[in-house]
């Protein structure tokens, strides 16, 4: 195996877990070697074929009970809900690169090195969880990340607003508070945790918007008005609800009026 879209079929539609971690660092590996084909060959597969492991059990959002971080379930429940965004982000990542063909090599690569960072992340909370006495999946989890990948299967410029450009662009908003949280229970293995994840997502947001804006120019479209049009769409015309962090989604490609539009309630 050394064609990227195999590794991607691979990990999307094969459910073992330490199965897509391998896949996931051998495909990097290949590629930082100079191993790795990127020729768009091969057919692709319905979103409604992903494989997903048996656990955890999916919950729909207002099933998920509640746990305040001062007792040892709720860290476990607060790391076991991170470990599952960032399970589910390693799907995204592989599937824009499945799913979208006959792009630029780069999209391919950039998307590639999310895969394989969301996969870290994974790796890394997943034992500090272990540290607390439990495993991934051991808890329900909720499923909504991935329900909105499968609305925007068919459209990229949807999909680069929707995951990259509103969902993880969240993770920028709120994870500086979580790390506060966490240095109050002096969590210090997990501050580093947060911290990491925290710097790749701003380059993960990145990424997702200067593909966005390449789109908009190959498409002659307004990106900002795209932007605006394609978030109403999928979020039945509700913005998403600040505080924004204005700085990092500056660094991660937004523009001021996008931000001025976002920002006004």
């Amino acid at each position: 195996m050394n064609n990227v879209f195999d590794f991607a079929e691979a990990c999307l539609h094969r459910a073992d877990i330490d199965e897509k971690l391998q896949l996931t660092a051998k495909a990097w590996q290949l590629y930082q070697q100079g191993g790795l084909q990127f020729d768009s060959l091969f057919e692709v597969q319905g979103i409604e074929n992903v494989c997903f492991p048996d656990k955890p059990e999916l919950l729909a959002p207002r099933y998920m009970v509640r746990r305040k971080l001062g007792t040892l379930e709720g860290v476990q429940a607060f790391y076991h809900a991170l470990a599952h965004i960032e399970f589910i982000a390693i799907y995204l990542a592989w599937d824009i690169l499945y799913r979208f063909r006959g792009l630029p090599e780069k999209f391919y690569q950039d998307w590639l090195r999310v895969a394989q960072e969301e996969a870290v992340h994974f790796n890394l909370i997943r034992g500090h969880l272990h540290k607390l006495g439990i495993e991934y999946g051991d808890l329900p989890a909720h499923q909504g990340l991935w329900e909105h990948a499968q609305d925007t299967a068919h459209d990229l410029l949807a999909r680069l607003t929707i995951i990259p450009r509103c969902m993880e662009a969240r993770g920028l908003d709120v994870t500086p508070g979580m790390i506060e949280k966490i240095r109050q229970v002096k969590d210090e293995a997990g501050i580093k945790i947060l911290q990491r994840i925290l710097e790749d997502e701003q380059q993960h947001v990145l990424f997702g918007s200067e593909w966005f804006y390449q789109q908009c120019h190959e498409q002659q479209l307004d990106p900002e008005e795209t932007f605006k049009t394609l978030l109403l769409k999928y979020f039945n015309n509700n913005k998403p609800k600040g505080p924004f962090n204005i700085e990092m989604r500056l660094k991660a490609g937004f523009t001021a009026n996008e931000l001025t539009w976002l920002d006004a309630q």
